[in-house]
């Protein structure tokens, strides 16, 4: 099915409808129950989300435990680096169980409408509860869709942020294609990724930790081998920091930088579409 935003430039569309559990979607968007959809995740997608669906009573958990608390610090730097003089429109992609889109609401009174996207629809109610519990239910909007063809209209956002996603997506280069499209002109990209640290020692010390501190720990936390060996795998094979600003600008964004977090073991990206 080719990716297409919905004919209706004002209205917010999902991917595939849930099944079961379904998700309460609620927001100052309606999403209608057979609406416009992008295309149907393919199998390697569908997988991820379905990883994520199984160990989503412990991520956050372990999100803390695994960086020792440094992922309130990494969002936090993202949430800050958003501009606060002007009414916003923010789309949190992979927003998984809403820890990022939670802190851009809190510390940016200034989002009127925020939508969080996942492929995953246990992260999805996830993040449902915990928007409740924050009483922002009324600026978020859930969507489950693919974050490569989500069907959202074009230049919709102001700004797009994805935390610790794109690493996880079948094709990172659309991805980034998807983010430009529904980014309005003069919009900005706030990416966190994890990247490996370029100091040779610390790199070496940290490809351990990944190797075998990861799995272990979140194993015995989350009762899921796979689910942890797979996501130190997908750090290790992750494009380098240069590499993917080259790649942010080949998918179209301009002024792109990166910011090393807590000695390069992660990054924040952003770029503008002008």
């Amino acid at each position: 099915m080719q990716c297409r935003p919905s004919s209706d430039p004002g209205a917010i569309t999902s991917g595939p409808r849930p099944t079961k559990p379904r998700t309460n979607w609620f927001g100052p968007a309606a999403l209608p129950p057979d609406g416009e959809a992008g295309a149907r995740p393919g199998a390697n997608w569908c997988g991820v989300g379905r990883m994520f669906d199984r160990i989503v009573r412990t991520y956050s958990l372990l999100n803390h435990i695994l960086s020792f608390g440094r992922d309130f610090s990494w969002r936090r730097t993202l949430a800050d680096a958003l501009d606060k003089d002007r009414e916003l429109k923010v789309l949190d992609m992979a927003t998984g169980a809403g820890d990022l889109l939670v802190s851009l609401l809190r510390r940016n009174p200034n989002i009127a409408q925020a939508v969080g996207l996942d492929i995953s629809e246990n992260m999805l109610a996830a993040c449902q509860r915990k928007i409740a519990g924050y009483k922002f239910t009324d600026r978020v909007t859930l969507v489950y869709a693919d974050a490569a063809c989500t069907g959202l209209p074009d230049e919709s956002f102001d700004v797009v942020t994805m935390g610790f996603g794109i690493r996880n997506t079948p094709d990172v280069f659309k991805t980034l294609t998807e983010i430009h499209r529904v980014l309005k002109p003069r919009g900005t990209a706030f990416i966190l990724e994890f990247s490996l640290p370029p100091n040779r020692i610390l790199r070496r010390i940290y490809l351990v930790y990944l190797r075998y501190f990861v799995p272990l720990v979140g194993c015995l936390i989350s009762r899921d081998r796979t689910a942890y060996r797979y996501l130190n795998k997908t750090i290790e094979s992750f494009y380098r920091i240069e590499d993917f600003c080259d790649l942010m600008r080949k998918a179209g964004f301009s002024g792109v930088r990166a910011e090393p977090l807590t000695f390069g073991v992660v990054s924040l990206y952003k770029g503008a579409k002008l």
